[in-house]
């Protein structure tokens, strides 16, 4: 009689054992646990920890809370201006109702991925290649509200959409290489252009300062010189300076003038050897007319010859 109780004791205490483990569950911190209890929902969500069920009875589904990152494919469409692009993009969504995460959709994870597909093909047939190429920022903003919005009913929160990449046809960067490289070509001839612009006027201002002052001309010259002697030139050609001309010029109406005021004097007195009296000039036959003697240019009027230093 013992021996049959305490066997009794022994099989009930194992099955209290058998029960407890069967009851026992661990949800995990990124975890919440949402209960059915003979297929009806429990309004109670399991915490992270350890917790308890009615074996038979109850059965405990855990809902991962953490952000998911899930790729979209890359889904080829035709933009608003004719170009057929291939686009690919990322979602990251989280569960924020766990229960609705269950209840309102079979797979909260398939169903945010078709309709990321759906929505991201609907944005590239609204946009155009230029914004899907330089206003990411902003497509990225619509792709979210499209897919967010039926997401709220499935207890999940969209929390970023990003465009990836953007696959355009070989042809198509072909022309758009052109187009850059003629519009880069445009530009650095309108910049060349207005530095010719203000370099003519800057000039035209030292050709104006430099008339007024003739000095400054020749420091200019001189400066010349100086830069041109510092390359490695075989020849180095200098002009003759303007005023070393002047002073020749003056030294020759010095010269001329003074052989002219010989000329008169003698003329005014007795006549001097070679010449005919007035008698010996009447008795002579006429002479035809010599023609009148060229007069010598002036150094002024000759064109400077420049010296050539052999270096």
């Amino acid at each position: 009689m013992v021996d049959a109780l305490v066997t009794l004791i022994v099989v009930l205490a194992c099955l209290g054992a058998l029960g407890a483990l069967a009851a026992a569950r661990v949800v995990k911190q990124y975890e919440r646990g949402v209960v059915f209890r003979l297929g009806r929902l429990r309004s109670d969500i399991r915490g992270p920890g350890f917790t308890m069920i009615t074996p038979v009875v109850d059965r405990l589904q855990k809902v991962n809370m953490q952000i998911v990152t899930m790729p979209v494919p890359a889904q080829e469409g035709i933009t608003r201006d004719n170009v057929t692009v291939r686009v690919d993009a990322v979602v990251y969504f989280k569960v924020v109702d766990p229960a609705e995460a269950l209840i309102a959709v079979e797979d909260y994870r398939f169903a945010v991925s078709q309709m990321a597909q759906t929505s991201l093909r609907s944005i590239i047939g609204k946009s155009d290649l230029d914004d899907l190429l330089s206003n990411r920022e902003k497509l990225n903003q619509g792709l979210e509200l499209m897919i967010d919005s039926p997401a709220v009913g499935w207890g999940v929160h969209i929390d970023r959409v990003e465009i990836k990449d953007v696959s355009l046809p070989e042809t198509m960067k072909r022309s758009m290489a052109r187009q850059a490289e003629a519009d880069r070509e445009r530009r650095a001839r309108v910049i060349n252009a207005d530095a010719e612009l203000q370099a003519s006027k800057k000039l035209a201002e030292a050709a104006s300062q430099m008339a007024d002052t003739p000095s400054a001309l020749q420091l200019r010259l001189l400066q010349t010189v100086m830069a041109v002697a510092a390359e490695k030139n075989s020849t180095l050609v200098l002009p003759i300076p303007v005023e070393l001309l002047r002073f020749l010029e003056r030294g020759q109406q010095e010269i001329q003038g003074a052989a002219a005021r010989t000329d008169g004097g003698a003329e005014g007195g007795a006549p001097a050897a070679g010449q005919a009296t007035a008698p010996e000039r009447e008795a002579a036959p006429a002479q035809p007319a010599q023609p009148a003697r060229q007069a010598m240019p002036t150094l002024t009027e000759r064109e400077p010859e420049p010296h050539t230093v052999e270096r």
